[in-house]
């Protein structure tokens, strides 16, 4: 039973890091428009959509949202979705990708690090696959800086991309040890409902950001269908269902491997680029997915003997 529950946990995060890839995309699909207005477009629609699914919920689902819930929301909402991406759109545009995704990348490892509990493996017994893991992570980096992951920058740009991506670690690391913490202690609500109240409250705070569009707009009329396209979609996908099925795993997991899953988007997000560019892995590249892939099949195989928290 618990290895089942482990199994359905693990694919849950494997698919949260297939949808959250998508979020990659839509920096490079859509250049000319600020990180604001980005940002915006995407969490608008996310809270849309997440009005629209909560609604018939919502006469059985208020009376249990406590005022403690909202105030973990709003922080979360904050430092998971808006601050998060904020700043990993401002570090893609200015350092590149390879500056950015060598930083952000290592979400895997800082939570694991962070998130330690006593469901947890002891730092030791992860030492191993963490090594592997930082290994992939470094062979996906030094392909893209061989081969320019990024466009020219100056010395400002890139020490500014580096705060940036560095600012997106530590949101991305606080949000994911602090939520599923907050799962676990509160088990009243399905994973599904507690993205939805996510999105709920994301969308309230795009709303503060929403005169991005109006401030120095320079779009034309036709730049607009494709962005809100994208947004739609990296709404949908990334953070309604992809949220929806981390907290899956957050709950099924301990924070020390469902951590590690994280990575997940990494690689998604290198396969939605080579499909993008119409082209295969390149030598360290495919190196970077089996180191990665192997480091997360050996964590696994070391937490079928972790006990699993009380639900």
């Amino acid at each position: 039973m618990a290895s089942n529950r482990q199994a359905l946990g693990i694919a849950c995060g494997v698919g949260a890091g297939a949808l959250w890839g998508l979020v990659f995309l839509g920096p490079k699909m859509l250049t000319g428009f600020s990180p604001v207005e980005l940002s915006a477009g995407r969490y608008l629609a996310y809270g849309l959509a997440s009005l629209l699914l909560i609604a018939p919920l919502w006469r059985r689902l208020a009376p249990r949202v406590t005022r403690a819930d909202w105030k973990a929301l709003f922080w979360l909402s904050l430092a998971g979705n808006i601050v998060y991406f904020l700043f990993l759109v401002v570090a893609i545009q200015k350092a590149g990708i390879a500056v950015a995704s060598l930083i952000v990348g290592l979400v895997p490892v800082s939570a694991s690090l962070f998130g330690r509990g006593h469901d947890s493996l002891k730092l030791r017994d992860m030492a191993g696959p963490l090594l592997v893991i930082l290994a992939g992570v470094a062979a996906i980096n030094v392909d893209l800086f061989s081969h320019g992951g990024g466009p020219d920058a100056s010395t400002l740009d890139l020490v500014v991309g580096v705060a940036c991506a560095v600012a997106a670690l530590l949101s991305w690391t606080a949000y994911a040890v602090y939520n599923a913490r907050h799962l676990k202690a509160h088990p009243h609500f399905t994973s599904n409902e507690w993205s939805l109240l996510t999105g709920l409250v994301t969308g309230g705070q795009a709303l503060l950001l929403a005169p991005a569009f109006f401030i120095g707009a320079s779009h034309g009329m036709d730049a607009y269908p494709m962005f809100w396209g994208v947004s739609i979609i990296v709404a949908i996908g990334a953070s309604v269902v992809g949220n929806g099925l981390w907290n899956g795993a957050s709950r099924m997991l301990p924070m020390s491997l469902s951590g590690q899953l994280i990575v997940f988007e990494t690689l998604f997000a290198l396969l939605y680029g080579f499909i993008l560019e119409h082209r295969t892995p390149r030598a360290f590249e495919w190196a970077a997915i089996a180191l990665l892939m192997a480091g997360i099949l050996w964590s696994a195989d070391k937490h079928r003997t972790v006990p699993q928290a009380a639900h």
